[in-house]
């Protein structure tokens, strides 16, 4: 495949990825947004294997790899159950940073991709190398924080280490210091050490940043290595002269800042705050600087009486969370929906932007279990609509239902949007315990005058719930 061909065939498939970032914007289209971009990607790869810049006697190579590489990523389709997304995002990330990293290396010490630089193009190449390794190092090493911490292998408590902004200051300093040192380097022997040290206080500096980060904000610390992903693939693209891998990575790159940005604004944070640390709790435990404790009795409830009081309304909102995924619950959720809207009863689903452990992981479940799109809204447009609302059910969620954002100012999550379900006429809580969610905070709606507490695993009380307004 000669160059023109190779470039038409990259414009292609950057419009295809395009259409698919436009596609995944809504449920309706994600599906040919999905399959956008997977044709986009590979036509991409195919360009790129049979283009003029891989010798014949690498196909072979580059095959194989591809086999071995698409075998387990068949395979990790296959057993990674939906519960476990998140993670598997965050691992993925770390080997997007792992690959800029090994490309960086690879560039600077092969001496057939840097004989033809000279001057200051040879010193805008180093550059383009120094912070791929940079940004791939951070990616790398903060991206396997986030996968112990969303998989529970890390506790979700926030490391906050004293003076962790000087650390932070000081790592800074040193890597501009370092790169002052790399580029202009006399030899390649000379440029290594600083490009190792730069790279040990990246990979430092991608632990401390995400340790900082307590459990209630990880669903931004998932968007934003996505970004840190991008911004490392487009460095990478750079480095190897890609035309395609630069506008690929920059999309990505843009894509996860801004909703990194929104997932901010859904959680009432500031973006910097949660990279520089001190936000979130983890563990489950009240943090010390939550404000009065909620105080009251709780209100139990059968799956029997729960059922009776959906057969009797006319209006229900559904609030999904991250216990309906650990119990596999969505399709028995369906099964509900669906029988209710046969009886005439308005139910919709009200979703929170950062409900589960990564953006749109709700979404994802409903449409797994075939819930039609156009009665899963977000919180924006269905929020006003509690207060005309018989019956509000909480499937498994916490923080994004916690009154104590509006009515404590002295909370941790004070000031962060929630649905407000304590609104409704009865707002039905399913929960295994009364133990606090992501966020380590109690929640007072627990034991308000209208709310009713359905205890037990979701999928089996709501096979009950089931049963029991079929059998009526």
């Amino acid at each position: 495949m000669d160059s023109t061909l190779s470039t038409v065939a990259y414009l292609g498939a950057t419009i295809l990825f395009i259409l698919s970032l436009g596609g995944l914007s809504n449920p309706e289209t994600s599906r040919r947004g999905n399959l956008f971009g997977m044709v986009g990607m590979a036509i991409a790869v195919l360009a790129t294997v049979l283009g003029p810049q891989v010798a014949p006697k690498g196909i072979a190579w580059i095959v194989g790899a591809m086999a071995v590489g698409g075998s387990i990523g068949l395979y990790a389709a296959r057993v990674v159950k939906m519960t476990q997304m998140p993670e598997l995002v965050a691992l993925m990330h770390s080997l997007v940073g792992l690959a800029a990293m090994l490309v960086g290396y690879a560039n600077y010490i092969d001496p057939a991709a840097t004989a033809h630089f000279q001057g200051a193009e040879r010193t805008i190449h180093e550059g383009e190398i120094y912070l791929g390794v940079l940004i791939g190092a951070v990616t790398f090493s903060g991206s396997l924080i986030a996968f112990g911490k969303l998989s529970a292998k890390i506790g979700g408590k926030p490391m906050l280490l004293p003076g962790r902004h000087w650390l932070n200051l000081a790592g800074l300093l040193a890597v501009i210091w370092l790169c002052t040192r790399f580029v202009g380097a006399s030899s390649v022997g000379a440029g290594m050490l600083p490009l190792l040290l730069m790279t040990a206080i990246a990979l430092a500096f991608g632990v401390h940043m995400v340790m900082a980060i307590g459990g209630a904000d990880m669903p931004v610390v998932v968007s934003m290595l996505n970004s840190y992903s991008g911004w490392a693939a487009a460095a990478t693209g750079f480095m190897l002269n890609n035309d395609l891998l630069i506008v690929t990575g920059a999309l990505v790159g843009s894509s996860g800042a801004i909703l990194s940005y929104i997932m901010c604004r859904a959680m009432n944070r500031n973006f910097i705050s949660v990279i520089a640390g001190g936000f979130g709790t983890g563990g489950g435990t009240t943090p010390a600087a939550a404000g009065a404790q909620p105080a009251g009795e709780v209100s139990p409830i059968s799956a029997v009486e729960t059922a009776e009081l959906l057969r009797n309304a006319k209006n229900v909102i559904i609030v999904p969370g991250y216990g309906m995924a650990v119990a596999q619950a969505q399709h028995t959720v369906f099964e509900i929906t669906k029988y209710l809207r046969e009886k005439g009863v308005n139910v919709r689903f009200g979703i929170h932007p950062v409900a589960g452990r990564m953006p749109g992981h709700m979404n994802v479940l409903l449409a797994e279990a075939k819930v039609p799109y156009d009665i899963v809204m977000e919180m924006d447009e269905i929020n006003a609509d509690f207060p005309d609302t018989d019956v509000a059910m909480v499937i498994g969620a916490n923080d994004i239902v916690n009154p104590a954002a509006q009515e404590d100012p002295g909370s941790p999550i004070a000031g962060m949007p929630v649905l407000e379900v304590w609104k409704g006429k009865t707002s039905v809580v399913m929960k295994r315990s009364m133990a606090s969610g992501y966020a380590g905070v109690d929640n007072p709606l627990f034991y308000k005058d209208n709310n009713r507490m359905l205890f037990g695993d979701a999928k089996k009380m709501l096979d009950e719930v089931l049963a029991a307004l079929k059998s009526s």
